[in-house]
């Protein structure tokens, strides 16, 4: 095997049968459906955003396609080389990189494909480091190389930016989407960011009340920028359909200043996600 990974034969636009496929699930924990009879499909290589208010049922539904929850209802339909990245990267502290990112691989060149996943990430230099000694866009780049090690037909993500600082996260953002166009999986990020959901999905399902209550293609050219009229019709319509008023997020946004002295507000711009403090999570264009 070669010392680059493989990529995955499969278009990012494909369509055709589906690599994951969810009809009616249910999933109760005793106060309600968290999960009311939900139908999804994820096709081959496409790359989909999953937006909604906290507790409608993103996270469950994740762990679900992950195989951490059960299905006790429903029928779920999921390819075997699946991969996740959480919001903590989730590193065993009294393990080197290299073996994190390795660990539970049984393959007999194990280390190389962990080498190789690390220098695609920019890690190659911290492969014999402990997790303890790596910033935290280095340690979410170590989490994204162990899910990458496994060649995932499926790579979920569960937020896995949010802890990040503005221009950390725009790195990460940009990192994530050069392997979805290298290696084309199929990728489900839940997220409260639009703005991060415009910047790198094709597709944006919206959850409420535990099903999908919208589902919008983003036919956007890239690399996409903010001031696009596409990308802000886009957003205002993301924002409708999760019941956000973009003047009052607008109002209540500080003032921000750009490197060239510009009111970024007072020009027109506006928070880039909800349920977070105005302006805390707005990323520059890839």
């Amino acid at each position: 095997m070669s010392h680059a990974l493989s990529p995955i034969p499969v278009s990012p636009y494909t369509t055709g049968k589906p690599v994951v496929s969810v009809r009616g699930l249910v999933r109760n924990f005793g106060n309600g459906n968290v999960l009311d009879g939900l139908s999804l499909d994820l096709q081959p290589g496409t790359f989909t955003a999953l937006l909604g208010r906290s507790g409608c049922g993103k996270s469950t539904l994740l762990r679900t396609l992950a195989k951490l929850d059960p299905a006790p209802e429903g029928d779920v339909q999921l390819p075997e080389e699946r991969a996740v990245v959480f919001q903590e990267p989730r590193l065993v502290p009294w393990m080197r990189v290299l073996r994190n990112v390795t660990l539970g691989l049984r393959h007999p060149d194990a280390e190389v494909r962990g080498l190789a996943a690390l220098a695609e990430v920019g890690l190659s230099h911290r492969a014999r480091a402990w997790p303890l000694t790596l910033s935290g866009g280095e340690a979410q780049r170590a989490a994204l190389a162990r899910a990458l090690v496994r060649e995932p037909r499926l790579l979920l993500l569960d937020e896995p930016f949010a802890a990040l600082d503005a221009l950390t996260r725009m790195r990460m953002q940009g990192l994530v989407e050069t392997l979805w166009r290298t290696h084309a999986p199929a990728i489900l990020l839940v997220t409260h960011d639009v703005d991060e959901a415009l910047l790198l999905a094709d597709r944006a399902v919206v959850m409420a009340d535990g099903k999908i209550a919208a589902d919008i293609p983003i036919p956007l050219a890239r690399p996409r920028r903010h001031g696009d009229p596409g990308f802000i019709a886009l957003r205002s319509r993301l924002l409708a359909e999760l019941g956000v008023d973009e003047e009052h997020l607008a109002a209540r946004e500080p003032q921000r200043i750009d490197a060239k002295g510009t009111d970024t507000r007072a020009a027109g711009a506006k928070p880039g996600s909800y349920g977070l403090p105005a302006g805390a999570a707005a990323a520059p264009s890839l």
